[in-house]
């Protein structure tokens, strides 16, 4: 992979993916990247102009790359969700919400509740089929064929692939899809989300 060169440092370059459908997500929009390890989502969001918030156990690098990044250090497969409205007790809503090679099933409710209606979620990560070719190789770490497509009733699918990729080798899943503003908005006049 190249890298995304910034006025802070050098990072890896984004996923693919996160690049490809990165024009769903205006500028200004509030973007939480979960499981954000060095920071390289929050730099490419905050260089397009959005408000980046970063979630990790570990956010030292992250802090040193992105400083303009709001960092928030979790747990967060072993303790309370930390990003909450106080006002609500809700979980925090952002305009998007990205998600790439990583998979904590339990916390999949918590990262939908996450996106604020007409939302981006964009996810991507390692598929069942890995363990063929490296790890992760536990299938509790392996997402199943059309897991992402089954995310919830108000989300709204505009892209979905399962796949190999390579290289690296690797197997993975990963969708686009959006909140719907309010329940049955999506049988009126569809949304038109650029391919």
């Amino acid at each position: 992979m190249g890298l995304l060169l910034t006025a802070h440092s050098a990072l890896s370059a984004p996923s693919a993916w996160i690049q490809q459908w990165s024009h769903l997500v205006q500028q200004g929009t509030s973007v939480l990247d979960v499981a954000c390890g060095s920071g390289r989502h929050l730099d490419w969001f905050a260089a397009r102009g959005c408000q980046v918030t970063g979630v990790d156990i570990d956010i030292g690098t992250a802090q040193s790359q992105v400083p303009a990044a709001r960092l928030v250090q979790a747990d967060i497969e072993n303790a309370p969700w930390p990003l909450v409205d106080p006002g609500t007790g809700r979980p925090e809503q952002f305009g998007a919400v990205v998600v790439t090679n990583y998979l904590w099933r339990p916390l999949m409710a918590t990262l939908l509740d996450s996106i604020a209606p007409g939302g981006v979620l964009l996810y991507e990560t390692f598929a069942a089929g890995n363990e063929t070719v490296g790890r992760p190789a536990r299938p509790d770490f392996l997402l199943q064929a059309g897991e992402l497509l089954r995310l919830g009733g108000d989300m709204h699918i505009v892209a979905y692939e399962n796949g190999f990729l390579a290289p690296p080798e690797r197997f993975v899943q990963r969708v686009v899809a959006t909140k719907i503003f309010t329940p049955g908005a999506h049988k009126g006049v569809p949304t038109r989300y650029a391919l």
